[in-house]
C-alpha cells in the first residue's frame, strides 16, 4: 500500500496554486522542514524530503493533478495550475479546513490513493469531505 506524506503535497499544491514563478518542489521541502522544526517536530531527512518533493511533482503531473501553466496566464514551462483532479486532491488534505484527517484517513486506505481512477471514486462519495 502506497502511503503518501500529505503535509508535504498539501505544501506543494498550495504553492501551485499560489505562484506563478518556478516550481521549485526541493526549495519548498526545506521550507516545510523548517516550519516543522519550529512547531517542535522533528522532520525528516532534509535531503530524502527534497528527492521525495521532486517525486511527488513527477507523480501529480504525470497523474494530472498539476499540468503546465498555459503561455497565455504567464506559463513558462517551469511552472503548474491546479487541475480540476489536483483542486479536488488540495479541498480534500487541506489542513486549513476543519475535519481534514478524515479524507486524509480514507485515502491512506487505498492501495494507491493517487491512482487517477481511486482518487477520483474516493472523492466522487460525499462522505469523505
Amino acid at each position: 500500500m502506497m502511503t503518501y506524506n500529505w503535509d508535504l503535497i498539501e505544501r506543494l499544491l498550495h504553492e501551485v496554486q499560489n505562484g506563478e514563478a518556478s516550481f521549485t518542489p526541493r526549495h519548498y521541502a526545506e521550507q516545510y522542514a523548517a516550519q516543522k522544526a519550529a512547531e517542535g517536530e522533528q522532520p525528516e531527512n532534509l535531503d530524502h524530503l527534497k528527492a521525495v518533493a521532486g517525486e511527488y511533482e513527477k507523480l501529480l503531473l504525470m497523474r494530472g493533478y498539476i499540468e503546465p501553466r498555459p503561455e497565455e496566464q504567464g506559463g513558462t514551462g517551469s511552472n503548474y495550475i491546479l487541475t480540476m483532479r489536483g483542486s479536488r486532491l488540495l479541498s480534500l488534505i487541506d489542513s486549513s479546513i476543519p475535519g481534514d484527517e478524515h479524507p486524509r484517513q480514507v485515502l491512506d486506505e487505498q492501495e494507491d490513493a493517487l491512482n487517477e481512477l481511486t482518487f477520483d471514486e474516493v472523492a466522487s462519495k460525499a462522505q469523505i469531505a
